[in-house]
C-alpha cells in the first residue's frame, strides 16, 4: 500500500506551494523517511526550487533526479505527439515507484499552470494521482472570493474528482480573508455531508505580498545601498513620486516601495529622512529609475551605514515602465524566505489536522488501482526474483520487441526458440538492443534427443515410438514446454502466431495439472479505469461441470490473491440467490457449495447476476447481507460462451485493458497469447508468467 498524498490545485495562485512547504515542515517531524516528488519540472540546468529546498532542508538520501518524473520540454513533446500520453504517464509512474520503494511517505506536488501546455491542468494532475495510487489533497484559491463562489468552486471540484473516482483525502481552501475564516469553516464542513475534512486557511500578510528581493530579482535591479537582510521586507504598496516632496510624504503608508527617477534628489532625501523618523510609516525600499545616478552629495548620504539600512535599488527603465513591471511581480517562493517558511508551517500546524490526515492515508484502499499501476506492479514483482522464461516464437517481430523491453528492464531471463541465424538476423534488422539473447534451434539442439526420451516415457501408453517422439520435439511449442518440464526454463509464453491448442496441448500432455486441480482454466485480468477484476474461465473449458466450475473459482481466487487482488468470488448466473430455477442455475448453485468446501476461507457468492455482483446499489436490493455482492473482484462465468463474450464486450465497450488469458491449474506456468497480441500484451504476459514461476 502506498503512503502518500498528491497536492493539486484547480487554478493559479491557490497557495499550493506554501501548503506543500507547510506540510513538509510538519510531516518531517513525524515521518522518518519523507520524500517530495514533482511529476514535471522546468527544463534547464537550474533545479526546481521546491525540490532543491526540500532536499537540502530535510537531507533526503536521494539524488535530485529521483525526485521528479520528466522535465517540461519532454512532457510537452509527449503530450503533443499522437498516442504518447500513456508513455508520459508511464515515465512518471516508474520514477515515482522507484522513489516509493525507498521511503515511508511521498508528498507529490502537482504541476503548476502554464498557458503553453495541456499537461499543466487540473485533469492531468487528478488522473496522474490515480495512476500513482495516492490520495488527492486539492487546494482551492479563496482569495477575494465571496462565500457563494467558494462553495460552488469546492462543490464543483468534489464532483469532478468523484467522476474520476479519485481518492479524495481532504480539501484545503487557502487564502481566505482572516475575518471570514471561522464562518467559512462551518459552512464548508457540510460539503458532501462531511465525508472528508475541509481545512480553511486564512491569508497571511507575509505570504500575499512580494518582498524587496522579489522586486529586485524580477526587475533585474541593482542594489546600491541598504542592509541585505532588509531584502525580506514586504512591499505593501507602490508609491510613484510624481509630486513635490511635502505632498508625497503625506501619502506614504507602512511598507511603501518608493519609485522615483534617479535624479529626484528631493524625493530621495525625503524618503531617507522619513525612514529614520519614528513619526513616518516604515519604508520598504527606494527604487530609482531611468538609469540615473543620484547626485554625488546624495550618494554620500546613501552610502553612510549609520544613516540608513533602507534598500536602495536602481533600474534602467523609466518611471512608468518600472511602476508597471513592479506591480506585476508576484510573491516569490516560500522556500527562499525563512519568514515565509515559518508562516506557512504555522498555518498548516494551526489549521490542518495532520495526524488525522496521516491516519486517513494509512487506511488501505482496496480495489484502487489503475491499468498502468497494475502493469507497473507486474514488472516490479517479476524483477524482485528473476526467473527464466522461454519464448518459442523467436522469429516473430512482436515477440522480439517485447523481449527487448523485458531485457532492458531486467524483468526476467529469456531464451528464444527458432533458427538461430534467422533470429539474430531479425534482431539486427529491427535494430533491437538485445544481440546476446540466448537462442536455440530445436531441430539441431543437443537437447532434442533427451527431451524425446522423456516425452516417450510420458506418452508411451499412447503407442508412440522414439522416432515419433523425436519428430514431435522439433516443434517449438513441445520443445519449449519440455524445457519448462525439465527445469531448463521456469515458464513459457507462446501463441502470437500459434493457436491456443498448439500452445497448451504439450502442457496438458506431460506438465499436467497441479495436485488438487481438476482442470486447466484461463482467466483475464480486466483493468478498468480504477480497479482490476478477474474474469474466468474465458479461454479453455466450453461447458464446465459444477465440480469443474468450483475448481475454476478456487484457482481464480488464488490467482487473484497472488497478484495482489483481494478475492471476493461471484459465481455468475442469470439469476440471483433463490430467485431462479433451472439446470443452469442449479449447476452454479452446486458449484458455489463445492467452492466453499474447497476454499473454506474464501468469500464466495452465487448464483448471482453480474449487476448485483459489481454494483453496490443493486446489491443492497438483491443481496443486502452478502459480503461479496456489490464488491466482487473475481467473476466466474457459467461457461466459455458467456465468459469469452463478456470479457470482449467489457474490453471494447468500457475501454478496459484485458491481460490474458492467464492459464491456471498447471504444475508449471505456461501461458497463451492472443494471435492479435500487442507488444505491451506480450510484455505483460511474460511478467505474469515470471511471477507465477516465483510461486511454483
Amino acid at each position: 500500500m502506498s503512503r502518500g498524498l498528491y497536492l493539486l490545485s484547480s487554478e493559479p495562485r491557490s497557495g499550493k506551494t506554501l501548503t506543500a512547504v507547510g506540510l513538509m515542515e510538519t510531516l518531517s517531524t513525524r515521518i522518518p523517511k519523507l520524500a517530495v516528488f514533482r511529476p514535471v519540472v522546468a527544463e534547464g540546468s537550474d533545479r526546481d526550487p521546491l525540490l532543491a529546498f526540500a532536499a537540502d532542508r530535510y537531507g533526503f538520501p536521494f539524488s535530485y533526479e529521483a525526485l521528479y518524473g520528466v522535465n517540461h520540454r519532454r512532457a510537452l513533446d509527449l503530450i503533443n505527439a499522437p498516442g504518447t500520453r500513456e508513455e508520459l504517464v508511464g515515465l512518471i509512474l516508474e520514477k515515482f515507484k522507484d522513489l516509493e520503494a525507498r521511503c515511508d511517505f511521498i508528498l507529490v506536488v502537482g504541476t503548476g499552470y502554464r498557458s503553453d501546455s495541456l499537461i499543466l491542468e487540473f485533469d492531468f494532475n487528478a488522473d496522474l494521482a490515480n495512476h500513482l495510487g495516492v490520495a488527492v489533497l486539492p487546494v482551492v484559491n479563496g482569495w477575494g472570493k465571496p462565500r457563494e463562489r467558494i462553495e460552488n468552486a469546492v462543490q464543483g471540484l468534489v464532483e469532478t474528482l468523484k467522476e474520476k473516482r479519485s481518492d479524495l483525502l481532504a480539501l484545503v481552501v487557502n487564502r481566505v480573508n482572516p475575518e471570514d475564516r471561522d464562518e467559512f469553516q462551518k459552512i464548508l464542513n457540510r460539503v458532501d455531508e462531511g465525508s472528508f475534512p475541509v481545512f480553511v486557511l486564512p491569508e497571511h500578510p507575509l505570504l500575499e505580498k512580494p518582498t524587496i528581493r522579489d522586486i529586485a530579482r524580477n526587475l533585474k535591479a541593482k542594489r546600491i545601498s541598504g542592509d541585505p537582510e532588509a531584502g525580506d521586507g514586504l512591499v505593501q504598496e507602490f508609491k510613484v513620486a510624481a509630486m513635490e516632496l511635502p505632498h508625497f510624504l503625506d501619502r506614504l503608508v507602512d511598507g511603501s516601495l518608493v519609485i522615483a527617477p534617479g535624479d529626484r534628489s528631493d524625493i530621495i532625501l525625503g524618503t531617507l529622512a522619513a525612514d529614520q523618523s519614528p513619526s513616518f510609516p516604515r519604508i520598504a525600499g527606494l527604487l530609482l529609475c531611468g538609469g540615473l545616478e543620484p547626485a554625488s552629495q546624495v550618494m554620500r548620504l546613501i552610502d553612510n551605514p549609520a544613516m540608513t539600512h533602507l534598500p536602495v535599488l536602481t533600474v534602467e527603465t523609466d518611471t512608468f515602465i518600472t511602476a508597471l513591471e513592479a506591480s506585476r511581480v508576484e510573491p516569490g517562493p516560500v522556500t527562499e524566505d525563512r519568514r515565509k517558511l515559518a508562516a506557512a508551517a504555522g498555518l498548516v500546524e494551526s489549521f490542518v489536522d495532520v495526524p488525522s490526515l496521516l491516519g486517513r492515508v494509512a487506511v488501505a484502499r482496496p480495489d484502487r488501482i489503475t491499468p498502468l499501476m497494475f502493469q507497473h506492479e507486474l514488472l516490479e514483482r517479476a524483477r524482485r526474483e528473476t526467473r527464466h522464461i522461454v519464448l518459442p516464437e523467436g522469429q516473430e517481430e512482436r515477440i522480439l520487441r517485447a523481449a527487448e523491453i523485458i531485457l532492458l528492464r531486467k524483468v526476467c531471463r529469456l531464451t528464444l526458440l527458432g533458427k538461430v541465424e534467422a533470429v539474430q538476423q531479425k534482431i539486427a534488422a529491427l535494430g533491437l538492443a538485445q544481440p546476446d539473447v540466448p537462442s536455440i534451434d530445436p531441430t539441431v539442439s543437443e537437447l532434442r534427443r533427451g527431451f524425446a526420451a522423456v516425452y516417450l516415457e510420458a506418452r508411451k501408453h499412447k503407442g508412440i515410438s522414439l522416432e515419433m517422439a523425436y519428430d514431435t520435439l522439433a516443434d517449438v511449442s513441445y520443445f519449449g514446454t519440455m524445457m519448462v518440464h525439465q527445469g531448463l526454463a521456469e515458464g513459457m509464453v507462446s501463441g502470437a502466431v500459434h493457436t491456443t491448442a498448439h500452445t497448451i496441448r504439450p502442457a496438458l500432455e506431460f506438465v499436467k495439472t497441479r495436485p488438487g486441480s481438476r482442470v486447466v482454466s484461463g482467466i483475464f485480468f480486466m483493468c478498468l479505469a480504477d480497479r482490476v477484476l478477474v474474469y474466468g474461465d474465458c479461454a479453455v473449458n466450453p461447458e464446465p461441470t459444477a465440480e469443474e466450475l468450483a475448481d475454476i473459482a478456487v484457482n481464480s481466487a488464488r490467482t487473484a490473491a497472488a497478484f495482489g487482488i483481494e478475492p471476493r468470488v461471484a459465481m455468475l448466473s442469470y439469476s440471483t440467490g433463490d430467485s431462479g430455477k433451472g439446470p443452469e442455475v442449479d449447476k452454479v448453485r452446486e458449484a458455489t457449495r463445492l467452492a466453499r468446501l474447497l476454499g473454506p476461507d474464501l468469500r464466495v457468492e452465487g448464483p448471482i447476476q453480474y449487476d448485483a455482483a459489481i454494483d453496490a446499489e443493486v446489491a443492497r436490493i438483491k443481496m443486502p447481507q452478502s459480503e461479496v455482492a456489490g464488491r466482487a473482484t473475481v467473476f466466474i462465468f457459467p461457461d466459455l460462451n458467456a465468459g469469452n463474450s463478456a470479457y470482449k464486450a467489457v474490453q471494447r465497450a468500457a475501454g478496459a485493458l484485458a491481460i490474458g488469458p492467464v492459464l491456471q491449474g498447471l504444475n508449471k506456468p505456461v501461458n497463451d497469447l492472443s494471435r492479435g497480441a500487442s507488444v505491451a500484451d506480450i510484455v505483460n504476459t511474460i511478467a505474469i508468467t515470471a511471477i507465477q514461476a516465483q510461486q511454483t
